[in-house]
């Protein structure tokens, strides 16, 4: 399969992407097309055993649009900054249309309506017997108007030839018959004039309809102009993203510097990066060391301090240093411009919920030519005259707008995946957005999810009063730094700095642990596998503060000198500081957490309750996590799996939504419908709170394009006239028309305003609005672990009237949120139920 990049010009509504896409669909071997009206971007997959980029270019263009493949061959060059730049030429245009038409418009409008609101007018206009001249003179100015908006008439008639009538075909009959009629008028009172016929002069003479065919052109050109502007904001994230990439870089070419432009960096080249630049390539640092501002690529506001061997993104802005940097990934390849083609085939990308919209539009502006000529025939059957029927029909011509239909998914698409980049989130299609409002329950990986895959040391426990901490751990740091193994590098890395000793005869032993000897003394450091059995003694002091911090789920160790035991060292992979609140909020929205985990029962349980996901699951292969998320969604769920992006890569793409945390350059390739680029679960709470406002913002367009064209269209035939006075002009039609787009696209525009709810205390205002809430704290004596929190948690949360509960180990509390009123007596029961005393509740 192949996937290219076509950029298509002369789209104007949704029945041109309609049009573009069938005209694609139709080449034998195609297997999906993305056209986005807003872009004028197509994506196209196809076989290439089957067909090729000429034959689909052949198909656009038989239809009746243009098209060029996308080629890029530098950054320098990038197609999005092509694109854009042919989007601020087309507003450009636009407005130049729209002044020269407002040039000649200003004095017919006075001309033909003024004496109608009292304006003086000049004398050679007023009177049946200066008729010709007025009629004459507003033809005259009719004119410029018209050849200065051919391009309605063009693509109008060139779409009717091609059976695909779209806007401009509305647009050109309503404008074209209002001009037409007006000009059949003006040759009738020169021709009535001549045989001094007064009184039909006098009847034609407010007839002739030029002002609205030139009103209308104005309008919709004065529509489509702010529509440009609005088009443009939409792609804000992008913008910033293109804009990150410099021109120029500075390369260290043996001991010279030189400028260089970025198309030219070659990989291995050395890149000097000073204070204010900005990376141009993905490295490794080999030099120097800078503060760095990420936020760009992560979303992560906190600028990070990188020195030597250290990897770095392109798109990073020096705040402070000076680095020279090994360069590893250039040009297209970099992370900045990988995360450019998956931010923009999102935005270009179709949601499902688009598909009604889609196929109203396919048949919108047939229905609307043959409801506008049924209307022309009506009114002139009831005995109207000719003037009122025409009126009528070209009002229903020119407020039918699909537009209006063609633009409430793509542009809200765009602005939410816009807005999803700048939360430190990529999403890599509009389906995903769509997807992630359904979730209801989000599995979750342990390690490198949850925890944040890294060995830290959490408990020293010294057994031996002769030595004391610092002693303790200078000698275990100096025994461990001979090893390669994580758990040595995590206690070495906690260490950092130690004398260093005279160490001898240093054995290590897979799976159990070291040996050696320190100035005459025998060390062991291991698990109880390392031990004799003789020397261990189940009763010992040593051995019940291990097997403790085992039972917590930690990866103990004990330390023996000689015959004795010192000391006891504990190590674990590390919570991340966002999982627990994350999680919390997962749950204060109502999504069901699970933790999905290989680890043996006892550390996932310990994970699992100091987090507070709702359900644990242990001891499972990366092979069965898919086999899982099936099951779930078997049951009726729409599953979130949240993951490492390599490891979890077959469950990731089971899942509904399958979400990667990613960091580092490889953010790109991971396996994954959402892409967490900062590390932090956090960002999945707002992916999910910013999908539900994309749908929600997309409902409320599409609500907007279905209830103004059922309102408008019905209004314009005239058919209220009689009962209620309701009448629309088509000058009143027209600039309804254009505003309905233009609405369409400020709507979607407020997504940019959109800020996620990170306080669980709001989420449950929004819950519970209308319920009163309470919160009370509990006091609790008798937690000693992550197993203690969580039988408390589960113990308050199954109490009727508790919509949440966040139990520390810390502090010794849990904190529970009511819905409803829940009694003391009610709260104490629960948790003495479980085995731990409550000192004292306050309500707060």
């Amino acid at each position: 399969m192949i996937k290219e990049k076509l950029i298509i010009t002369g789209m104007t509504c949704a029945v041109c992407q309609n049009t573009v896409t069938k005209s694609i669909n139709s080449v034998k071997g195609v297997v999906k097309a993305d056209v986005n009206l807003i872009s004028g971007v197509a994506y196209v997959e196809f076989d290439e055993t089957k067909t090729n980029i000429n034959d689909i270019i052949k198909a656009i263009v038989d239809s009746g649009y243009g098209v060029k493949q996308d080629k890029v061959e530098s950054q320098k060059n990038n197609s999005w900054e092509t694109i854009k730049q042919e989007k601020i030429k087309e507003s450009k245009q636009l407005r130049s249309r729209l002044i020269c038409s407002l040039v000649f418009l200003l004095p017919l409008m006075y001309i033909s309506m003024g004496s109608m609101i009292g304006l003086p007018i000049p004398s050679f206009f007023i009177g049946v017997n200066n008729a010709g001249v007025f009629a004459l003179v507003q033809l005259v100015l009719t004119i410029p108007i018209i050849v200065i908006n051919y391009q309605f008439f063009y693509k109008g008639v060139k779409a009717l030839l091609k059976k695909s009538p779209n806007m401009d075909t509305l647009i050109s009959i309503g404008s074209g018959a209002s001009f037409v009629y007006g000009m059949v008028v003006t040759f009738l009172i020169v021709y009535y004039l001549g045989n001094e016929n007064i009184m039909q002069v006098h009847s034609l003479m407010h007839s002739l309809y030029f002002e609205s065919s030139a009103m209308i052109l104005t309008l919709v050109t004065l529509g489509k102009y702010f529509e440009s502007l609005s088009k443009l904001k939409t792609t804000s994230a992008i913008d910033g993203l293109v804009s990150l990439t410099p021109k120029t870089a500075l390369r260290l070419n043996g001991n010279v510097e030189e400028i260089i432009e970025t198309k030219d960096i070659r990989v291995s080249d050395i890149i000097i990066i000073k204070t204010g630049d900005v990376v141009p390539i993905d490295g490794t640092i080999v030099k120097g060391d800078g503060l760095f501002d990420l936020s760009s690529i992560t979303g992560e506001s906190m600028p990070v301090q990188l020195d030597s061997n250290k990897k770095i993104m392109s798109g990073s802005i020096c705040k402070n240093g000076f680095v020279q940097i090994k360069a590893q990934k250039v040009g297209e390849d970099t992370t900045l411009n990988e995360i450019i083609k998956l931010v923009d085939e999102a935005g270009n990308s179709k949601a499902p919920i688009s598909r009604l919209a889609d196929k109203v539009s396919g048949v919108f502006v047939p229905i609307v030519m043959g409801i506008a000529l049924i209307t022309f025939i009506v009114w002139l059957c009831l005995g109207y005259n000719i003037g009122y029927a025409l009126s009528n029909m070209v009002a229903v011509l020119v407020i039918s707008c699909p537009c209006a239909l063609g633009l409430a998914t793509p542009v809200a698409i765009m602005v939410g995946s816009g807005k999803m980049f700048k939360l430190g989130i990529l999403v890599k299609s509009a389906e995903t957005l769509e997807n992630l409002h359904k979730v209801d329950t989000v599995v979750l990986d342990k390690t490198g999810t949850i925890t944040t895959g890294k060995f830290a040391v959490t408990d020293i426990k010294l057994l031996d009063n002769s030595i004391d901490e610092n002693e303790f751990l200078n000698i275990v740091a100096n025994i461990e730094s001979k090893s390669n193994h994580p758990i040595a590098q995590a206690i070495c890395e906690y260490v950092k700095k130690s004398t260093e000793l005279n160490i001898k005869d240093f054995k290590e032993i897979s799976g159990k642990g070291v040996s050696c000897i320190v100035d005459d003394d025998s060390y062991i450091i291991g698990n109880l596998k390392m031990f004799d059995e003789s020397v261990i003694n189940a009763n010992s002091q040593s051995v019940l503060v291990y097997n403790q911090l085992v039972d917590s789920g930690k990866t103990t160790m004990l330390v023996k000198k000689n015959n004795t035991f010192i000391g006891v060292i504990a190590i674990a992979d590390t919570i991340r500081d966002d999982s627990k609140n994350a999680i919390s909020l997962l749950k204060a929205m109502g999504i069901k957490t699970i933790m999905l985990s290989g680890d043996n029962n006892a550390t996932a349980t310990m994970v699992g309750n100091l987090v507070g996901v709702d359900q644990i699951i242990s001891d499972v292969l990366p092979k069965d996590k898919e086999e899982y998320i099936r099951k779930l969604q078997e049951q009726g769920n729409m599953v979130a799996m949240v993951g490492d992006g390599v490891n979890d890569s077959p469950a990731l793409t089971r899942a509904d939504v399958g979400v990667a945390i990613g960091s580092g350059t490889d953010i790109a390739g991971l396996s994954a419908d959402l892409i967490l680029a900062n590390n932090s679960l956090m960002s999945l709470v707002s992916g999910i709170q910013l999908g539900k406002a994309t749908i929600i913002d997309i409902k409320e367009n599409l609500f907007w394009a279905f209830f103004y064209n059922t309102i408008g269209i019905p209004l314009a035939t005239g058919m209220f006239s009689h009962v209620l006075g309701w009448t629309l002009n088509p000058m009143i039609a027209s600039l309804a028309m254009s505003l309905s787009s233009v609405c369409v696209v400020l709507n979607a525009l407020r997504l940019n305003l959109f800020k996620p709810k990170l306080d669980i205390n709001t989420i449950n205002k929004v819950k519970t609005k209308g319920v009163k809430t309470m919160t009370k704290v509990i006091n609790i004596e008798g937690m000693m672990c992550g197993h203690c929190v969580g039988h408390v948690n589960d113990a308050l949360t199954k109490v009727k009237g508790v919509a949440s509960c966040e139990v520390s180990l810390e502090n010794k509390n849990a904190i529970v949120s009511l819905n409803k009123n829940v009694s003391d007596k009610t709260l104490k029961t629960a948790v003495e139920k479980v085995g731990y005393k409550v000192v004292s509740i306050e309500t707060k």
